[in-house]
């Protein structure tokens, strides 16, 4: 097979039909745990729904996977629900959006849209009003041209082949995608390279549009202008374990994404974000242990969660992208 644009060949490895990464099999929770599973995603769900400062009347999962974020997001309204004697949770609506059909076992009051993948979004999904939208590590595989600095120091499209992952140069970059590399990731030295993000802020742009009123938050593996890494962050992840970005379908590809190009209010790791809301991982009184034992178990399992989605290191390093939209805003 000729070697192709990195562009075109990670989004064929992901989302081609019958044979994407994305859509076959069980899904990327068969290759590795995000965020959004177990202690963790519930402690996230709740945290996210902390962040609009106005009642939400729907919640959409962008990149929803196979529901894991959706279903947690779910309890978490019926736990408010049920916590302040109201109907308030139970009358919010959840929306997951992904590109495969509506998985088994899903929550039944969880809506299910399907989507074209990366960059794309379904039809119908828009006039979004009084909402949270959550996009939970979806910009990192929106595909992007990857480019990378010739012996010339002229900035070249690199080029892949599909089945072995072998790269050469191809054309100079030109166009809309050289004028953001110019702008946002200047690249001179031989060997440099350019994940090009023009595509992952058009996706944004597009979601964004589709708010007529609410708060939407993108959360993802991210870098700013001021520590882009030098060669890249291009990986594949398959049964666990880091792996070469093959694009042939058998493994994840993603890459970072440039964050501050986003168009955003603002632009926390995980960790700012949620100690703002609270996540604090604060470690029970023992005291606690004798009077109320499964109440300190549960809070404990709350702590080890909530130290994991904060762990600089881990999950509290990713960045949010928080973008709040008014009714009447010019888009």
């Amino acid at each position: 097979m000729d070697a192709l644009p990195w562009r075109e060949a990670w989004h064929a490895a992901l989302y081609a039909p019958g044979r994407g990464f994305y859509v076959s099999g069980g899904g990327p929770a068969e290759h590795f745990t995000t965020a959004t599973h177990g202690p963790p995603g519930a402690a996230l769900a709740r945290a996210l729904l902390a962040l609009p400062q106005h009642p939400v009347r729907l919640v959409v999962d962008v990149g929803a996977g196979r529901g894991e974020l959706a279903a947690q997001l779910r309890a978490a309204l019926d736990e408010t629900d049920a916590s302040d004697a109201s109907d308030e949770g139970s009358s919010v609506r959840v929306v997951a959006v992904d590109v495969v059909d509506r998985p088994a076992g899903l929550d039944e009051r969880i809506e299910w849209v399907r989507s074209p993948g990366g960059a794309e979004l379904p039809p119908g999904l828009d006039d979004l009003e009084d909402c949270l939208v959550v996009a939970h590590e979806w910009l990192d595989v929106v595909p992007c041209t990857v480019a990378e600095v010739d012996a010339s120091g002229v900035l070249r499209v690199v080029l892949v082949d599909p089945a072995t992952g072998q790269e050469r140069l191809g054309d100079p970059l030109g166009g809309p995608d050289l004028d953001w590399a110019l702008e946002h990731w200047p690249a001179s030295a031989r060997g440099d390279r350019v994940e090009v993000g023009r595509d992952r802020d058009l996706a944004w742009a597009g979601l964004v549009a589709r708010v007529r009123s609410g708060t939407l938050v993108a959360v993802d593996y991210a870098h700013t202008r001021g520590a882009r890494p030098t060669h890249g962050t291009l990986v594949g992840y398959a049964s666990g374990h880091l792996t070469a970005p093959v694009p042939d379908g058998s493994c994840d590809v993603t890459a970072h994404v440039a964050v501050d190009t986003l168009d955003a209010d603002e632009t926390p790791t995980q960790r700012e974000a949620l100690r703002r809301l609270g996540v604090t991982a604060t470690v029970p009184p023992h005291a606690l242990a004798t009077q109320d034992p499964l109440g300190y178990l549960a809070a404990l399992e709350r702590t080890g969660a909530e130290a994991r989605l904060v762990d600089p290191a881990g999950f509290g390093g990713f960045r949010w992208a928080v973008k709040r939209v008014r009714d009447g805003d010019v888009r």
